[in-house]
């Protein structure tokens, strides 16, 4: 059973180091994963890489403990031939690219390779990302527990059932932060409509979803009750709800319409 202590002796390569590299490089840094046990492959190393004392580029370790891939999709092709060495079952290999089925990690890298399908969000950066994971045929509950520990370095950590969860994951989790950028966008404008300065307006709407979020994420009572502890009878806040609970026109109907075009799309991505 490999653990935190094997990766150290035995080496880690990260395949990739944009934003979502190096959040996890940071947090496993931070974490105590000593810099001389990390390889990373990337063809344009960052300032803040080359400062970070981990080996970059050069001879790989022979059997390294874990491959990490976090290259975007559609470089998966030129940059798998680097770590294709290391397919067989001694290293295992955790990807976190978006939209990349296992299977097509197995026909890169060989029978028993012991693969795992990540998909983090971008709230990584500050470690407050969410990261689901599925594992296939050949990992063990060890291999899961490795690359649990390995992603809790950057946020919350869940375990999916099936793979075919994934592109359901990418739109709610993987894509959502998009959304919630883009209600921070519109409620700034809309308050900016009624008079604001825009400065003040996106003020008030950072602060406001930033602290919504993370009293949600810390109290007790769910976000329906929380949403209902908010609203007096015939108050400011019912009158803004109904026109956002509208069953044809409000957040619930165009939630599951954006939510499913994002799935459709992450399953087109997966086809290939």
């Amino acid at each position: 059973m490999m653990n935190m202590h094997d990766v150290a002796k035995r080496g880690l390569v990260l395949l990739g180091c944009g934003k979502m590299g190096s959040a996890m490089l940071a947090g496993w840094l931070r974490n105590g994963l000593p810099a001389a046990s990390i390889w990373v492959i990337d063809p344009h190393p960052s300032e803040w890489l080359r400062k970070q004392g981990v080996n970059i580029g050069g001879a790989l370790p022979q059997s390294p403990a874990i491959v990490v891939v976090a290259v975007k999709p559609q470089m998966m092709a030129e940059a798998l031939p680097d770590v294709k060495s290391l397919g067989g079952g001694a290293t295992l290999v955790i990807s976190v690219a978006a939209g990349t089925p296992l299977a097509l990690f197995e026909d890169m890298l060989g029978e028993n390779t012991p693969i795992i399908r990540a998909m983090p969000n971008t709230p990584a950066a500050i470690g407050r990302g969410i990261t689901a994971l599925i594992g296939n045929g050949d990992t063990g509950e060890s291999d899961l527990d490795l690359a649990e520990a390995l992603l809790l370095a950057v946020g919350q950590v869940v375990r999916l059932e099936s793979e075919d969860q994934m592109d359901a994951v990418t739109a709610v989790s993987g894509s959502g932060p998009a959304y919630v950028f883009h209600l921070i966008e519109t409620l700034a404008a809309a308050g900016v409509a009624q008079g604001l300065p825009a400065d003040l307006a996106m003020d008030l709407a950072k602060a406001t979803v930033g602290g919504a979020g993370e009293l949600a994420e810390t109290a007790d009572d769910d976000p329906a009750q929380l949403r209902v502890n908010v609203t007096s009878p015939n108050g400011t806040t019912q009158a803004a709800l109904e026109v956002l609970m509208d069953d044809e026109t409000g957040f619930g109907p165009l939630l599951r319409r954006a939510v499913a075009a994002a799935a459709d799309r992450s399953r087109e991505l997966g086809r290939g």
